[in-house]
């Protein structure tokens, strides 16, 4: 005679999720005792991408960000109940025991979507999803410098010239192809200094 187990499927899922936070938890704690501690004003600073971190960090955060990242929840969240939907109404024997189910699964799963799709046609009809786009303004300022001498300055192209080795200036072999540039051997030797 087979036994009943003692844990229901819950509780098997239960000690998957402690399990799953107590590895975590104690990577972070062996990550603590193993590293090297050496503080110094460099490793203490704030870090920006590798930058240097310059001005205030309360800075206009563009909204689009925001809106995109919202909408993206909304339809994760979505999958989040369809796919357990479909797992279920896929079953033939909950249909096959009571053939109601399936339809009145079958009509939820539609009024919920389509709840969705309003919203989503909602917020494109808002046009909560378009990017904000920067007004484009021409510079105003006391200077005297009429923008005409700023767009025939952009206006202009610029001839490159030929140089040498020599410093002589020659016609552009290297330009027209007839030679390929070579580089001049480095007038240093690199050395490194061990830390």
């Amino acid at each position: 005679m087979i036994e009943p187990s003692q844990l229901t499927e819950f509780g098997k899922v239960f000690i998957y999720l402690v399990m799953g936070v107590l590895f975590v938890l104690f990577t972070f704690f062996l990550g603590w005792i193993v590293a090297v501690k050496r503080p110094n004003p460099e490793k203490l600073s704030s870090y920006e991408c590798g930058e240097e971190p310059t001005g205030s960090s309360w800075i206009q955060f563009n909204s689009r960000f925001y809106v995109v990242a919202l909408i993206f929840l909304l339809f994760d969240v979505e999958m989040v109940f369809i796919f357990p939907w479909t797992t279920v109404f896929s079953q033939e024997s909950i249909i096959l025991a009571e053939p109601r189910w399936g339809w009145l699964s079958l009509v939820e799963m539609f009024i919920f979507i389509g709840v969705l799709l309003i919203g989503l046609v909602y917020v494109w009809k808002k046009g909560d999803l378009n990017w904000i786009k920067p007004e484009y303004t021409l510079p105003s300022g006391p200077g005297r410098i009429p923008l005409s001498v700023y767009s025939r300055i952009n206006d202009e192209t610029y001839v490159v010239k030929g140089f040498s080795i020599n410093n002589e200036r020659t016609a552009d072999p290297v330009l027209s192809g007839e030679i390929k540039p070579v580089a001049p051997k480095p007038m240093f030797r690199p050395q490194f200094k061990k830390p």
